[in-house]
């Protein structure tokens, strides 16, 4: 656990007690701080109602003795409109301020790598986490990737820490300063977080904020948003810009063609092979892996460290993650791809697609998705989204809205065994382009469930 020093004494709010606002709460506490704190769920509420901290609801609290305000993550900072706790605090002259943000103000000695990006974060966050391991350095994951960030141990000057940033936290850290700051892409994503695509990038690019000379900019030049972003920090006069890309040549940084990266960092060509790596597979992968190649060779790693390492990397739970072969037909768990563009990704992966997809619709539409609809045989739509998603497919794939996940996993395995009889390879994949929300609690909920489904097909259940 992280300690906070700076709030011994004295009284923090924190509003939202999901995992970010519980290790806050539980890192104050440590710290001796007084805690006084509210989630607007009520069951939430009586989980912490034994942690020895004062519950008050903070939308009717005056903030005249509180010295901050601890945001989680979801709760509505400045769009679409403020949390009442949020205006009250900010009449009284209260700092509001989230998990990272405190996590800054500890003053940690060892390095700290930032990542954020509209996809790829955790797969990049973990796979950079893997490669200091592995070459024996002393790191530390967390942030948005799962585990609070404050939840992490103290660290040295010797060590790392690996955190993934979304552009919530990001919103919510002013103080951060980041060793290494990586940003691998921007597409449009939580417009309703931050009123539209102009503020979304402006939060995204404060990933660089008080970065001096040797601080490292890893900046992926793929997307518009980004190649704007790395000629706005070249034209700030940043000292240590690394460019990466996928599918094209660059002078300098890091590029993959044809599954090998090419290393140009400082003039100092070389390459790795990166196939036959069944956990990195896909161009999104390819970009994940140069981030995070180019953001551990700022950091010292040799290019043998990170080619003998790669092959190991053992991926992450429900983001291209193979769950099984059955019959031929290999099962895909990508529940994380909570937007059109990061389920393009999967879908450009692979052919033969029996592809589940929908849950609660994002704002962005889905025309990402368009450019790979040849390689899906069908489609299965389940929540919220089903209709919309099914007009925006047109008859340009074969659609069957089911509702549910169970009844999607039940008729994607019949129909690809039924079709794969005849020894093509087929993939039945979830990658939902959606928010998990109507029906399950969040992504890992979501793909939880696709494991067990397809563990029912493993052990005879229906197909």
């Amino acid at each position: 656990m992280i300690a906070l020093s700076t709030y011994a004494g004295r009284t923090v709010a924190v509003l939202g007690l999901a995992r970010s606002g519980s290790a806050a709460v539980r890192a104050l506490t440590a710290s001796s701080a007084n805690v006084i704190a509210w989630d607007d769920n009520e069951d939430r509420r009586n989980e912490n109602a034994g942690a020895g901290v004062l519950l008050s609801n903070l939308s009717k609290c005056h903030f005249d003795n509180i010295d901050a305000l601890v945001l989680s993550p979801g709760v509505p900072f400045t769009h679409p409109t403020p949390h009442p706790a949020v205006r009250n605090a900010q009449a009284a002259g209260v700092k509001v301020i989230g998990d990272v943000e405190l996590f800054a103000m500890s003053q940690p000695t060892a390095k700290v790598v930032g990542v954020t990006g509209t996809n790829g974060k955790s797969t990049t966050t973990a796979l950079i986490g893997y490669l200091l391991a592995a070459a024996g350095r002393s790191v530390e994951v967390g942030g948005n990737i799962g585990r609070p960030v404050l939840d992490c141990a103290r660290l040295d000057a010797q060590g790392t820490y690996v955190v993934e940033l979304s552009s919530y936290q990001i919103d919510l850290a002013p103080s951060l300063v980041c060793d290494v700051a990586v940003l691998i892409n921007i597409s449009s994503d939580h417009l309703d977080r931050h009123g539209d695509m102009a503020g979304y990038v402006a939060v995204k690019r404060r990933i660089f904020n008080g970065q001096t000379g040797a601080k490292a900019a890893v900046v992926g030049v793929d997307d518009d948003h980004c190649r704007a972003t790395y000629q706005w920090l070249k034209d700030q006069g940043h000292a240590n810009v690394v460019p990466i890309a996928v599918g094209r040549a660059l002078e300098e940084g890091v590029f993959v063609q044809g599954g090998v990266l090419n290393d140009r960092i400082a003039g100092d060509a070389g390459t790795v092979d990166l196939s036959g790596i069944k956990t990195l597979r896909g161009a999104h992968n390819w970009q994940n892996v140069a981030a995070a190649y180019a953001a551990v060779r700022s950091i010292g790693l040799s290019r043998d460290d990170i080619a003998r390492a790669l092959p190991g990397f053992p991926g992450l739970l429900h983001r291209m993650e193979s769950v099984a072969v059955i019959n031929g037909v290999e099962y895909i768990n990508d529940s994380k791809a909570t937007n059109a563009d990061a389920a393009a990704r999967a879908l450009a992966t692979f052919d033969d697609i029996y592809w589940i997809a929908g849950g609660r619709g994002k704002q962005g539409g889905y025309a990402a998705l368009e450019p790979y609809l040849s390689r899906v045989r069908r489609a299965y739509l389940i929540g919220e989204a089903a209709p919309s998603i099914a007009a925006a497919l047109g008859n340009r794939t074969d659609v069957v809205q089911t509702k549910t996940l169970a009844r999607a996993v039940e008729a994607a395995a019949r129909d690809a065994t039924q079709d794969g009889a005849g020894g093509r390879r087929s993939v039945v994949l979830l990658s939902p382009a959606c928010a998990s929300f109507d029906q399950f609690a969040d992504y890992e909920a979501r793909g939880e469930a696709f494991r067990t489904l397809v563990s029912g097909i493993a052990s005879g259940g229906p197909a």
